[in-house]
């Protein structure tokens, strides 16, 4: 039992643990499923699908959604009662991804109870894939200025357009999507659509990243069909919508961790690999003092995201863009560092001579590298910082 915890939360501990300790497979221990917004990575199996069943039936793979729309009907800190003993089993929700963490929190805010039952249920199971239809390729930091467009068709909306770093778009059955509906207004011409990727007149070209994944794609649209009901808030209001929804992404972006690779301390691998002194100390002393360094702002961050989650009654605030500038440098320097203390055995790109995990390491270091671009970049999210913050204003 947690020292901390209300009467009423150590019931619900408790609950917990024997729930989890029923439920949870001890086989899929310390995996994650962070990445499943693109392909789940352990579909396979007798475990995964039945742990999957059990978090999907209890609502628990969305736990503070309402009851009603397949979630857990949790309160915040019923939630991270869950979480925190989740993590102390190694257990993951199988059920999570970008249609969980960013467009299922948007439409409960802004979607027509008739969109809610239809879209957030599937969402809650893990049933339906989405993918984000934002960047174009002259939209990129300046998403506002984006030219897909949505004409008007009386009971349907026809789209053409072309979207690109689409995440999940390969694997999506739906797309939450920004298109133009006003061409003589920047902001204010957006809208906010629903489209359904079995459309036809829709197109998807993978993108190969360096890393050597395929997690992006080109999206076509060329004379798609949306139904008028697939509108989410009023037309020309998608900018709104928009931002909040990166306000959810850009928070999920920040609390992330390094899921693959080496997962271990980076002073753990560095006494591994670099060797120890006489004291038992990484032998390294500027490594060494880098690595410290690392801890404490790996623990201040963590801190720090735990805070503004506290803080954040009414849902994601501009301070997202501070945890996702920090988490982006905190994931950048520590796969930098781990490359380092394996020298050349962090280098291998395949073949014989190094393990798995070294070859995931150099992988996943390399995809890290794309966390201060995706989700607005470090720059974007300096100025909203500046801005929004720090009250600082442009002068001419």
């Amino acid at each position: 039992m947690n020292i901390q915890d209300a009467p009423a939360l150590s019931g619900f501990r408790a609950t917990v643990r024997s729930w989890l300790a029923y439920n949870f497979p001890p086989s899929l221990a310390g995996r994650s499923e962070e990445m499943a917004l693109i392909q789940p990575l352990y579909p396979e199996g007798e475990d995964w699908a039945a742990w999957k069943t059990a978090m999907a039936d209890k609502g628990w793979g969305v736990p503070t959604w309402p009851k009603e729309l397949g979630g857990g009907g949790l309160t915040k800190a019923e939630a991270r009662v869950l979480a925190e003993e989740m993590a102390q089993i190694g257990a993951y929700s199988p059920i999570g991804g970008m249609a969980q963490n960013m467009f299922g929190p948007t439409l409960l805010e802004f979607g027509t109870e008739e969109q809610k039952k239809r879209h957030i249920p599937p969402v809650a199971r893990g049933e339906i894939r989405w993918c984000q239809g934002y960047s174009e390729p002259g939209a990129g930091s300046d998403l506002a200025s984006l030219q897909t467009r949505a004409e008007d068709k009386g009971d349907h909306y026809l789209v053409n357009g072309q979207k690109i770093w689409t995440s999940g778009s390969v694997h999506a059955h739906w797309c939450f999507c920004l298109v133009r509906t006003d061409r003589s207004k920047k902001h204010e011409g957006i809208s906010f659509l629903l489209i359904d990727m079995a459309s036809p007149g829709i197109e998807v070209r993978p993108l190969l990243l360096m890393s050597g994944n395929s997690t992006f794609g080109e999206v076509f649209f060329t004379d798609v069909k949306v139904p008028k009901e697939n509108l989410v808030g009023g037309l020309t209001e998608g900018w709104t919508i928009a931002k909040r929804l990166m306000q959810h992404e850009r928070s999920g972006i920040g609390a992330r961790k390094q899921t693959h690779g080496e997962m271990r301390p980076v002073d753990v691998v560095a006494k591994e690999y670099v060797g120890r002194d006489s004291e038992g100390r990484i032998a390294d002393y500027d490594l060494r003092s880098r690595i410290t360094r690392h801890k404490m702002w790996e623990r201040a961050h963590r801190l720090t995201v735990e805070r503004v989650a506290e803080e954040s009654k009414a849902g994601p605030s501009t301070a997202t863009s501070v945890l996702k500038n920090a988490g982006s440098i905190m994931l950048q320097t520590r796969g930098e560092l781990l490359l380092e203390i394996m020298g050349m055995k962090g280098l291998g790109w395949y073949g014989e001579g190094y393990s798995e995990t070294e070859l995931e390491t150099l992988r996943v270091t390399l995809q890290n590298k794309a966390h201060s671009i995706y989700g607005g970049t470090y720059e974007i999210q300096n100025n909203i910082i500046a801005k929004r913050i720090l009250g600082m204003q442009d002068h001419q």
